[in-house]
């Protein structure tokens, strides 16, 4: 029960923390740059040194590297999918505030749904490489929420609002928490690695 209040904990505290930074302070450029990359490469670590090795260890290596790939051919549709929000466009025109807003709030939430599950997986299987994976995730989220929240309270012109819309973001990470770990903790350790492969897909084509 501790070590599940200590994740959950992590998830909000991550999430929240950068959110407040980004808000208390608005950042320099070449730091919402470094803060993106400093994210980026944690995800690329998590994927690659904690995911990946975890779930080889207890699938088999075919279907860890089909359910990797999967993961970022999945992303790479719904990237392909989804219409992005232009910064060049933001500055010459005036687009929908509402409708600029809700696609920021879609990426973010598709970006947290993998977060979640990858934790959920990983406690599924031990409640240490679960806590490993959500410290290494929350030390992502802070540079990177501080570098979502910026062009959100952009765009909103309150820092209430800005900061209530990203927050709520975070039910997204919980239902892939919930996911990960109530409805495939029960499963075989062969789907259970596929998932830790799929989540470091996610995470590697959003890096």
């Amino acid at each position: 029960m501790n070590d599940l209040l200590l994740i959950l904990s992590l998830i909000f505290v991550g999430q929240t923390l950068g959110c407040l930074i980004g808000l208390i302070k608005e950042p320099k450029e070449t730091v919402l740059y470094g803060s993106l990359a400093f994210a980026a490469s944690m995800m690329l670590g998590i994927s690659f040194f904690q995911l990946i090795p975890e779930g080889l260890e207890i699938a088999p290596t075919y279907l860890v590297i089909i359910a990797f790939i999967a993961g970022i051919v999945t992303f790479w549709v719904i990237d392909r999918t989804l219409p992005h929000i232009n910064p060049e466009l933001l500055r010459k025109e005036k687009p929908s505030i509402k409708r600029s807003v809700t696609m920021l709030v879609i990426g973010i939430a598709l970006h947290n749904i993998p977060e979640g599950l990858a934790i959920g997986v990983g406690f599924a299987l031990t409640p240490a490489l679960g806590i490993m994976i959500a410290v290494g995730i929350a030390a992502q989220d802070v540079p990177e929420n501080i570098a979502t929240i910026v062009p959100l309270y952009g765009l909103t012109k309150k820092r209430l609002k800005s900061f209530v819309i990203v927050t709520v973001t975070i039910l997204f990470e919980l239902l892939g928490f919930i996911f990960g770990y109530c409805f495939l903790k029960e499963t075989s350790l062969d789907l259970l690695g596929a998932s830790l492969a799929l989540a470091a897909g996610f995470m590697t084509y959003i890096s």
